[in-house]
């Protein structure tokens, strides 16, 4: 089978050490395989790149396994070109031998060209990626806290969603602040409503008449902390984002 690519490196990452497989020619027109072991530290990563370097490595692969290949991949990709495979398209591929190392059997894949790279986007889409992501999990995170709210007003005979559809508005939260603060008298709660809710006064004073004790004020005043630390985590993203993103606002 034709070599496609002269010099070549494999990897196989794991959580702390990276096996590297540079092949290569060798005497008599034979090729020729070198391997070594890297400790997935920042340093080492770099004494990693300077050997594959040395070695006149031009493309080095790895498989993407969990999120292990990112810190060796940034590494690498200013130094050489540098790809992410599919595991799957690589176990796909047919003739490996059972004692072949796995960054042996990705760098023989690679000099013959019997792989693609996956697609990895630049260090500023990974960044955006980063932040939009993060975001995302924050907007769950105050889902899943209003979904244990909800539950937790339940078991104290508390309606409150019953009446305010959404029970992490301002005037739902002010309600719940109200009654870990120690407050018992469902009218001065009801007229904490905003918006439209002070229509539904007579509602909520009904909603607001339960058996709410301590041991709900405890756990209903560190979900609406909770809350709030989200709120303004993600009020501070948001900022960042639009800054961000401000390279692609033609788009």
């Amino acid at each position: 089978m034709d070599v496609l690519v002269e010099r070549v490196a494999g990897l196989d990452i794991g959580k702390k050490i990276v096996v590297v497989c540079v092949r290569g020619p060798g005497p008599g027109g034979r090729r020729v395989s070198e391997t070594r072991t890297f400790p997935t530290m920042t340093r080492s990563l770099g004494v990693m790149a300077d050997w594959l370097v040395e070695c006149g490595v031009t493309l080095a692969a790895m498989e993407s396994t969990s999120t292990y290949w990112k810190p060796v991949f940034y590494c690498l990709e200013e130094r050489m070109t540098t790809w992410l495979l599919n595991a799957a398209h690589i176990k796909a591929v047919p003739g490996r031998k059972t004692d072949v190392r796995d960054a042996e059997w990705i760098a023989q894949l690679l000099e013959h060209g019997l792989v693609a790279p996956s697609f990895v986007p630049e260090a500023p889409v990974r960044r955006l990626r980063n932040l939009t992501r993060y975001r995302m999990q924050l907007q769950g995170d105050r889902t899943r806290d209003a979904d244990r709210l909800e539950k937790l007003l339940e078991d104290a005979s508390i309606k409150i969603s019953a009446v305010a559809s959404n029970i992490a508005g301002v005037s739902a939260r002010a309600m719940m602040a109200a009654l870990v603060a120690g407050e018992r008298d469902p009218k001065v709660m009801a007229d904490l409503a905003r918006s439209k809710l002070p229509r539904k006064i007579p509602d909520l004073t009904e909603a607001l008449t339960g058996h709410f004790d301590d041991h709900h004020a405890l756990i209903v005043g560190q979900l609406l902390a909770r809350f709030a630390a989200a709120a303004q985590a993600i009020a501070d993203l948001d900022g960042h984002l639009e800054t961000a993103m401000a390279p692609w606002a033609h788009e």
